[in-house]
């Protein structure tokens, strides 16, 4: 019996609660409140200027996913805002937030900032085409073939919006020829510079499509650039109407009174770069047709011309694209 009872007490100990050390905290408190520092509530909904600017913000979000709803809420601001009204940021504040995505990463983000683009007033893309340019020609030259078809996409669409001011900006006219021609593989001298091999257009580049699109958009570069109006009677560097029923040019009087006009561009000195970097001929305005024309002829009809044949022999989409490069050059041949 002694036994038994020495083991029943041994036992009884384990289950006894041991004395709680010195450091003991306890923890079996519930808080009935939860206290947040510098925290704002208020009834009002943030204004549609507000949001505009916050997602504006968030075009160089990490996510890409985030990037590309902060570019649909900004089209949908855009596109909806009653006719007339301005715009809830200026552009100029914009475009420096956008242009780097010219060369995302992600195909989805691409699409949605031409979508973008393509809300924004004429007046306004007119006016900031030369900060859009680089990027763009950043993108036609660049190592991915995805991003070097959204480029020359968004330079289609830039020509077409603002052709005039896309060829006679600074660098608009020989720097984007020599990226055409490293695109297509139609290398000059100058052109090879940029570009040792011929870009290839991935996957899709053996049907042609990608090198399609950029026979189209060089066809509209070079209409733009050096095709004349009809309905135009050039004198000098100037492009006066003319009457249609009775042909009369009115000149001088015509002349005279644009030159006294004031200028509808923001920056109508701007070929004198009075206050700007030295540029070389790559970085020049080339304001008039006629200078265009001539360094047309001197450095990038030839390549344009050979490459256009090898084209037409090609035959299919790739052959019809070429047609509108070769009818564009057929019709300034006898301006040389």
């Amino acid at each position: 019996m002694g036994s038994s009872q020495k083991r029943k007490k041994e036992k009884q100990k384990d289950f006894q609660a041991k004395a709680k050390p010195a450091n003991f905290t306890d923890t079996s408190f519930r808080s009935k409140a939860i206290v947040l520092n510098q925290q704002s509530l208020s009834t009002s909904a943030p204004t549609s200027s507000a949001q505009f600017s916050h997602h504006l913000s968030l075009l160089s979000s990490k996510s890409d996913i985030q990037r590309k709803e902060s570019l649909a809420h900004l089209t949908t601001s855009v596109s909806s805002r009653p006719v007339d009204s301005p715009l809830p940021q200026p552009v100029s504040v914009m475009i420096p937030k956008l242009v780097p995505l010219l060369l995302d990463a992600s195909n989805s983000v691409r699409a949605q900032l031409l979508k973008f683009l393509k809300t924004l007033p004429t007046g306004d893309i007119e006016a900031h085409a030369a900060q859009l340019l680089p990027y763009i020609r950043a993108g036609m030259t660049h190592l991915a073939a995805d991003i070097r078809s959204s480029a020359v996409e968004v330079l289609g669409w830039l020509v077409e919006t603002a052709g005039g001011e896309v060829v006679s900006c600074p660098g608009g006219w020989i720097k984007t020829l020599n990226c055409f021609l490293s695109l297509l593989g139609w290398h000059t001298e100058e052109s090879a510079k940029w570009s040792s091999n011929r870009s290839s257009f991935g996957k899709a580049g053996s049907e042609g499509r990608p090198m399609v699109k950029a026979l189209h958009a060089l066809a509209e570069f070079l209409r733009a650039g050096i095709s004349s109006d009809d309905g135009e009677a050039i004198i000098g560097n100037e492009h006066l109407p003319a009457d249609h029923d009775t042909g009369v040019e009115f000149f001088p009087v015509d002349l005279t009174v644009r030159q006294n006009m004031i200028p509808d561009r923001s920056a109508p000195y701007a070929y004198l770069n009075l206050f700007g970097q030295p540029r070389d001929a790559e970085g020049e305005m080339y304001e008039s047709r006629e200078d265009r024309l001539r360094v047309f002829g001197d450095m990038f009809r030839k390549a344009i011309e050979r490459g256009v044949e090898n084209a037409r022999k090609e035959g299919g989409e790739v052959g019809r694209a070429s047609a509108a490069v070769f009818k564009v050059l057929r019709e300034t041949r006898s301006e040389r």
